[in-house]
């Protein structure tokens, strides 16, 4: 079984539901960063130098190959990430190994074979 990392950036008041879409779509779960702070093309606004941009979550999943594409659009549907600039920012990376994830692969076996 091979394993996709999506690394989702989404801000801190989206994160319960992208998770639930996430979990929905075939997620198993995920590992939350929170308060990271990012910078867009245009700087952000400030209030006697405090910054006016909301918080940031990092939601790290490890996926199975088949179903990381449809949870990555799920994601970026449920986040409102091309509706307007600063929403967050989901990507998709191959995972060259991985250990600890034997009740993953488990869990998705049958999910991967039905998909395929």
């Amino acid at each position: 079984m091979h394993f996709k990392l999506l690394v989702v950036f989404v801000e801190d008041t989206k994160t319960d539901q992208v998770m639930k879409a996430a979990r929905e779509a075939g997620a198993t779960g995920a590992t939350v960063i929170t308060n990271a702070r990012g910078e867009g093309v245009k700087k952000t606004k400030t209030f006697f130098g405090l910054s006016l941009e909301t918080q940031r979550d990092v939601l790290l999943f490890i996926t199975e190959e088949h179903l990381s594409r449809k949870i990555l659009e799920t994601i970026a549907e449920v986040a409102g990430f091309d509706e307007a600039p600063g929403r967050g920012i989901a990507i998709q990376l191959d995972v060259e190994d991985a250990v600890g994830v034997a009740h993953q692969i488990e869990t998705l076996t049958n999910v991967v074979e039905e998909e395929i």
